[in-house]
């Protein structure tokens, strides 16, 4: 099991955000978090996301209790963008490569394929001010997998659908390199508005 949640219990003053929350996620599936807002979603991927921490339960990452190491191991799309505007674009994939723990040779080696994967070589020196949405999503994107996380947490990934469905198949093309090493990559899916997006 890559994520296993116990009883999880949140808190805000007299505001119970999480009520005993339980819920475990199989290595190299697709699982589906499914609630309006105020459900306690949000609260939840901050617990995994080690923002904040739980006030009663636990969590276990592939077997151990959720530890500073295991953010390394975590990607994160949120549905807003969450970029420095003002600084180029791989300067920026740059220092949160390293954030999530890769060298600075590392990193450049995996930005690189993934810009050439992507063909966007021409935006590493463009401030991700002057990139319209669409290409603000994918450098996000990039920022979010160039780790190779072994879990990938999508944040409404129905409001982006046809670039998201692009993107995920990059990536699962990408991943096929590490096939040899059994790498299984499991996916967390934030949906909001079930009901008006699959019927509507």
């Amino acid at each position: 099991m890559l994520l296993s949640i116990q009883n999880v219990v949140k808190r805000y003053a007299d505001h119970t955000a999480l009520a005993g929350v339980s819920l475990e996620i199989p290595k190299g599936q697709i699982f589906g978090l499914l609630g309006p807002n105020g459900a306690g979603k949000t609260s939840l991927i901050r617990i995994i996301n080690q923002i904040t921490a739980p006030d009663e339960g636990q969590v276990l990452f592939d077997g151990e209790l959720l530890q500073p190491k295991h953010v390394e191991q975590i990607g994160y799309l949120p549905e807003e963008r969450g970029l420095y505007k003002k600084m180029k674009v791989g300067d920026q994939l740059m220092y949160l490569a390293q954030l999530k723990g890769l060298s600075k040779v590392e990193a450049l080696s995996r930005l690189k394929d993934w810009f050439i994967r992507l063909d966007i070589k021409d935006w590493w020196n463009k401030p991700v001010d002057d990139l319209s949405k669409g290409m603000q999503q994918k450098t996000q994107f990039i920022a979010t997998v160039v780790h190779e996380p072994k879990l990938l947490i999508l944040d409404e990934p129905f409001m982006r659908l046809n670039l998201l469905y692009h993107l995920c198949f990059q990536l699962l093309c990408h991943l096929s390199y590490y096939q040899q090493m059994n790498f299984e990559l499991s996916f967390l899916c934030l949906i909001y508005k079930f009901d008006t997006q699959f019927h509507s």
